[in-house]
């Protein structure tokens, strides 16, 4: 998280922040739509699909896998990538717990 007092928060809010953060760049979002559009291992198919360059799409897998959204695995000369199941669960209900959290009034603002 940076030089903020992430110790100040608590793991899910430091955990939700973290995977949220992964997320927010529309070429990761490309990204990760690609893979979900395929349905299965993407192994280098990005460059071509998305026009970015390929340093630049690593960055950005680099950064996916280091939040946990996607794995990777080594076939060849290539890495391959799918989405991480287990960590999209996860975010699927921390961001539905956070979304839900709201209790809306017409009385608001």
């Amino acid at each position: 998280m940076g030089l903020t007092k992430s110790e100040i928060f608590s793991a899910e809010q430091n955990h939700l922040a973290q995977l949220l953060k992964a997320l927010a760049h529309p070429a990761r979002i490309a990204i990760l739509q690609e893979i979900m559009k395929a349905n299965t291992c993407i192994c280098g198919d990005l460059v071509t699909e998305l026009g970015l360059a390929q340093a630049t799409i690593s960055q950005h897998l680099k950064e996916l896998k280091n939040a946990g959204l996607i794995k990777g695995t080594v076939e060849g000369a290539s890495v391959c990538y799918c989405i991480n199941p287990k960590t999209w669960k996860i975010l699927e209900t921390e961001i539905g717990n956070f979304l839900s959290a709201v209790k809306t009034t017409d009385s608001c603002c």
